[in-house]
């Protein structure tokens, strides 16, 4: 089926839904809120009753997503009539992302809207565009077929989803639409100066010191083709940082002269997940798919950032992780 006649599918969904809830993945990131936020907007403006639905174990988000409001909209329980939405999932690869029993019930009606290369098409409808940049550049697609206006505070929200999943415009899915989509949304009221500030500066300290001792655990593999960095559970306590504080360390590493693949490995902190471990991977050009990599972990994600979790002991973790990109790296 062609992404013309999946988004005729899904505009049609929308248009005839009067309720809706959306959601998106575990841990999400600024493309997962900013498309949840954007959505809900437009469906609001529409006249549908739309919730937005988020796990309380995702609170507190990270510091640089405290601009968005979320707090209006936003349920942390299921609703009463949820057999009667329609499920609008954003942003989500695969629906064991968002690991919630009563979202992965039988019979729901799902529209599963996202640009994932590997996305599961889970929904009963799905409208998966891998060109696209973002999945907020997809609804700002959606909210011309719907008619919505567009108002400073749902440009805003794109936006956010727009520049955290470019890499504030650097990446290679940075397209001539994408820049496009910038450009409108910039025409409508975003003041690029102040998200950026918001996202990426007026930081807590605490995020520095967690910085601090990222880089003094830096390993480099084969030559310099795979750059790790390694928090513990004692270099959260030690600096008072929480878990979210560690967003953008990755690419620390990414920018290394000579790095193929950049990781992060972190030790998460709730007792119900001792032992397990967050790996963030990205890679620095196109030589190695780190999805690919991600998968063979049960995790997921896009051929230049992709993540996983793990109970595998670090030195175990860090030998399979050199053997998969390796195994990229050579020639056929």
């Amino acid at each position: 089926m062609s992404i013309a006649t999946e988004q005729e599918q899904v505009v049609g969904e929308l248009r005839s839904a009067e309720k809706l809830l959306l959601t998106t993945h575990e841990n999400p990131d600024g493309d997962a809120l900013g498309s949840l936020l954007g959505t809900h907007g437009i469906l609001t403006q529409l006249g549908k009753d739309s919730v937005m639905y988020m796990s309380p174990d995702e609170f507190p988000l990270p510091w640089e997503y405290r601009g968005l409001p979320l707090d209006q909209g936003l349920v942390m329980t299921p609703p009463a009539d949820v057999a009667e939405r329609t499920i609008v999932f954003l942003d989500c690869g695969n629906i064991d992302r968002m690991p919630v029993d009563f979202l992965q019930a039988d019979g729901l009606h799902i529209l599963n809207i996202d640009h994932h290369h590997d996305n599961t098409r889970f929904g009963t409808v799905n409208l998966v565009c891998s060109r696209a940049s973002c999945t907020a550049e997809i609804v700002w697609r959606l909210s011309k077929e719907l008619g919505a206006e567009i108002t400073p505070e749902i440009a805003k929200a794109l936006y956010v989803g727009l520049v955290t999943d470019t890499g504030r415009f650097m990446y290679e899915n940075t397209s001539p639409d994408a820049h496009r989509m910038g450009a409108e949304l910039i025409e409508i009221g975003v003041e690029p100066h102040k998200v950026y500030r918001e996202l990426y500066e007026d930081l807590p300290f605490r995020r520095l010191q967690l910085l601090q001792r990222a880089l003094a655990s830096v390993e480099r593999f084969d030559e310099g083709a795979i750059t790790i960095a390694h928090l513990k559970k004692g270099d959260y306590g030690s600096t008072g940082a929480l878990e979210t504080d560690s967003e953008g360390v990755v690419d620390h590493m990414r920018a290394v002269e000579g790095t193929r693949v950049a990781v992060l490995v972190r030790e998460l902190l709730s007792d119900d997940r001792d032992g397990m471990r967050k790996v963030s991977l990205r890679a620095t050009d196109g030589t190695v798919d780190v999805s690919r990599v991600a998968r063979t972990f049960g995790g997921g994600g896009h051929p230049q950032a992709a993540g996983f979790s793990t109970a595998l002991p670090y030195p175990e973790l860090v030998d399979q992780l050199r053997a998969h990109v390796r195994e990229q790296l050579s020639p056929a």
